[in-house]
């Protein structure tokens, strides 16, 4: 069995391009869904997935539109033929039921990964060149040596921590760590 599986992201768009071309695949059940591709809470791709069975085949009209990155998109498609359930895409021509469609999602899988590799890659010789040139990342310190000394002399003189937070203008934990840190 085909099922198809369509997405737009607002209700302003309209889905039927789509439907048009899920039925024209021969689906013979489609989901419909209203919803962002970078949210994972999607009742009716959920629907969907829980609706097939070995041999049946999810189709969707354009890879985009199942997920909003390849990793996400890899990782569904992985848990589809760990269930025996085929994948087809019908914009970009793959279909995971066929040895050759198989083969270039691997392609595309393998893509993926070694793009994740370069960029983590990249991000560490970065980091590490700055680092050399004595600059460290992260956010700056929400207080300063100066305000650590200032809270201090305000807890010594009986504020509350709440009131001291609210005048260094810092969350109540975040003075709390600090001073701990301090000690």
């Amino acid at each position: 069995m085909l099922i198809g599986y369509a997405r737009v992201s607002t209700r302003d768009q309209d889905p039927a391009l789509q439907l048009d071309a899920l039925k024209a695949a021969g689906c013979e059940k489609v989901f419909i869904e209203t919803a962002s591709g970078a949210s994972r809470e999607r009742p009716q791709l959920r629907q969907a997935l829980d609706y097939a069975r070995a041999g049946d085949t999810l189709v969707v009209w354009k890879l985009d539109r199942l997920a909003r990155s390849m990793r996400q998109l890899i990782e569904t498609v992985d848990d589809l033929e760990t269930r025996k359930i085929g994948f087809k895409s019908l914009t970009e021509e793959i279909d995971t039921t066929t040895a050759s469609g198989r083969l270039v999602f691997h392609i595309f899988g393998a893509l993926a990964t070694f793009e994740r590799s370069l960029i983590q890659e990249r991000t560490r010789a970065g980091l590490e060149a700055a680092r050399a040139r004595g600059r460290f990342g992260g956010r700056p310190r929400a207080m300063s040596a100066d305000d650590l000394r200032a809270a201090k002399a305000l807890l010594e003189q009986k504020f509350t921590g709440i009131e001291v937070a609210k005048r260094l203008g810092v969350s109540r934990a975040t003075l709390y760590k600090r001073l701990a840190e301090s000690e």
